[in-house]
């Protein structure tokens, strides 16, 4: 690389889309790609240890640690938002479960973007081919992919009663949230595989690295792309302290995530023409959508006393800690192969949601942060995460910086349907509690939310503590409309030889966890920019079905 100046692709991020990208594109042998990563390589053990995602993703040596802007409806509240910063971004610092989202998503861009080919019947056989699940190949799921998913295995009564909970408080129940029921509640699914985490770097970049056309870089700051007439033919980027420029014959892809894929954009003078001037930035290609329609999923977080103690909660114990930790590194097996959120939800917040709006992600266990980590207490625990939210929120440059920390603003509950539905997330997460399944193990609730009862005094602690759930996306989305930055295969309007390919393309966010979503996108971007035919359609029978509600047609669950 040392000499090397010139690529066919270049690809700026090694997260979830980027390591697919690049194996993909690399694959032939035919193009020499290479993979621009600002943080270093996933050496970190505490990466690769399930049990230990919250050392991982707190991190700042792998985290970009961001902050948003004061936000207007949280009380001028700054939310900490960490996005990976490493070899496999944030699939190397999450918590790893594996959901897509429901089939009505992609069906939704189709018709409400004018995307065809993202409808889910193109996109299913992509989730199968990219999956190697432990619940062996069907319909629904594959098991011959890179990428490791696994069953969640944990046993505990507080999971037990949970899964109870489902069938009692009528939320429902499902064995396979990514299958024939995507509703109720489930164990779930994680990207681990042989007891220890498979982030995207792991799936897609292990068995490419040898490749003599594919070189990988990390310490690699992208600063901006250079346009020459309507090309994109240049990468300006920092590597050891010195500037560096990489010239590319056929494509940069842009895959930094809902975060630096429009920093980036701007700073190359590729946005929104009045940003771009205030940022003293010269415009190259107007694009009033980049860095607008911030998309996430906020979150709350319920935790509960339990009357009963059980394996997590003693981790505290220096001895038992490392007994833990010898028997994962001897072995890779144990408790440190969980990673905390076994089990989960997807409900609806009132009768008359379409589909189910809220998730659930359940851990056996309570935290407490103590210093700059996390001390786990006797207790269990929810993330309540509001899945379509109306609230939009945008990325911006700082005008004194444009290589510093963007601006970020989520705009969380600026809609007040958005506080209602959280609100009711709380309350549906109460009932559970509250069943008889819990009778014996729920010892009452602790935190902020604990005595709020009013619907005022609920959307107060809301106010106070909702947060993100990490999931930021839509800052660069598809479509033909005045917003719309890239087509419907990531190529920017404007400008030739230039894709974004990662989480920011996704036209309106889906309900649920979105690194397996940004890797089938990158999957079947990856496959039209060599020319490879899409895999054929695949349709899967569901537990849904067409049902009026109002004027609207909308999915129901039928059981």
């Amino acid at each position: 690389m040392a000499d090397q100046t010139e690529f066919d692709y270049v690809i700026i991020g090694a997260g979830s889309a980027g390591c697919v990208l690049a194996s993909k594109l690399s694959a032939s042998g035919e193009f020499e790609v290479l993979l621009l990563e600002a943080g270093p390589p996933d050496r970190n053990l505490m990466i690769h240890i399930p049990a230990g995602v919250y050392s991982a993703y707190r991190n700042p040596s792998i985290n970009w640690n961001y902050f948003s802007a004061a936000e207007p409806s949280l009380n001028k509240r700054a939310v900490w938002t960490p996005r990976g910063r490493v070899l496999g971004g944030s699939s190397s610092i999450n918590s790893m479960v594996y959901m897509r989202g429901h089939p009505d998503n992609y069906d939704g861009w189709a018709e409400d973007f004018d995307l065809p080919a993202w409808r889910f019947e193109n996109c299913l056989p992509y989730f199968r081919a990219g999956e190697a699940s432990d619940r062996g190949a069907d319909a629904w799921r594959g098991d011959s992919g890179p990428l490791q998913v696994t069953k969640s295995h944990h046993q505990s009564p507080l999971i037990d009663a949970f899964l109870e909970a489902g069938d009692e408080t009528g939320q429902g129940r499902s064995d396979d949230l990514n299958g024939y029921k995507p509703e109720g509640l489930s164990r779930l699914d994680a990207t681990i595989g042989n007891g220890q985490r498979c982030s995207a770097a792991v799936a897609h970049l292990k068995a490419a690295r040898g490749r003599q056309n594919l070189t990988v870089l990390t310490g690699a700051a992208v600063r901006d792309v250079k346009i020459t007439g309507n090309r994109a033919d240049k990468v300006s980027y920092t590597h050891r302290g010195g500037p560096r420029t990489v010239q590319v014959r056929r494509e940069i892809i842009l895959s930094g995530g809902a975060i630096n894929s429009p920093q980036i954009l701007l700073r190359s003078g590729i946005g929104p023409e009045d940003h771009l001037q205030n940022a003293g930035i010269k415009t190259q290609v107007k694009l009033a959508g980049v860095g607008r329609n911030l998309q996430d999923h906020p979150t709350m977080v319920l935790q509960f006393k339990s009357r009963k103690s059980f394996e997590m909660h003693r981790l505290n114990n220096p001895l038992k800690k490392l007994g833990v930790g010898l028997e994962w590194l001897s072995r890779r097996k144990g408790i440190a192969t969980s990673h905390i959120w076994e089990a989960g939800g997807l409900v609806r917040s009132h009768d008359n949601a379409a589909r189910p709006d809220l998730q659930y992600h359940f851990g056996p266990t309570g935290f407490e942060e103590v210093g700059n980590s996390f001390r786990v207490t006797q207790g269990f625990s929810f993330h309540i995460d509001l899945l379509y939210p109306e609230s939009a929120g945008r990325v911006e440059l700082d005008p004194k910086n444009h290589f510093g920390k963007p601006m970020i603003l989520f705009n969380y509950m600026a809609a007040a349907a958005d506080m209602t539905g959280m609100m009711n997330g709380v309350k549906k997460a109460r009932d559970i509690t509250n069943s008889a399944a819990f009778k014996d193990l729920n010892g009452g609730e602790t935190g902020p939310m604990a005595q709020a009862r009013t619907d005022d005094e609920i959307k107060a602690v809301i106010a106070d503590e909702c947060a993100t759930d990490y999931h930021p996306s839509c800052t660069c989305r598809m479509g033909y409309d005045d917003d719309a930055v890239v087509d419907e295969w990531g190529r920017v309007h404007g400008v030739e030889g230039l894709r974004v390919v990662d989480a920011s393309i996704m036209p309106r966010v889906v309900g649920g966890n979105l690194n397996a979503p940004t890797q089938m996108i990158a999957s079947r971007i990856a496959d039209h920019i060599i020319g490879v035919a899409q895999l054929a359609p695949e349709q899967a029978s569901y537990s849904f079905q067409e049902t009026e509600i109002g004027n609207k047609t909308a999915h129901r669950m039928t059981g």
